[in-house]
């Protein structure tokens, strides 16, 4: 079975930014990965294992956080499709020939 994660919290002011540093740290030390900024996954080898994750993960909620927890079976996380753009870095600057000093 695999637990998602799926939040959003505040971050306007410093202690709002803080917790939302705070609750990512405490989900990364629950064993969960960063799918995407504000999606986390990890796996548990039972629902009841899965509960108890998803109950830790309640109590780490900040107090103006909204998360979401998901369950997938094994199966339909198998079936789960992605897709990646392609990356974006910027302007391309030509190397000059040879070093320039200031």
């Amino acid at each position: 079975m695999w637990v998602w994660a799926l939040f959003d919290l505040p971050v306007l002011t410093k202690i709002e930014r803080k917790n939302a540093s705070q609750f990512r740290n405490d989900l990364l030390d629950l064993g969960f990965q960063m799918v995407q900024f504000s999606v986390y996954l990890r796996h548990a080898y039972s629902k009841e294992k899965a509960d108890a994750i998803a109950a830790k993960v309640g109590a780490c909620v900040p107090e103006s956080g909204h998360v979401q927890v998901l369950f997938f079976t094994d199966r339909q996380y198998q079936l789960t499709q992605s897709y990646h753009g392609k990356a974006t870095s910027g302007p391309t600057r030509e190397k000059p020939d040879q070093l320039t000093l200031f």
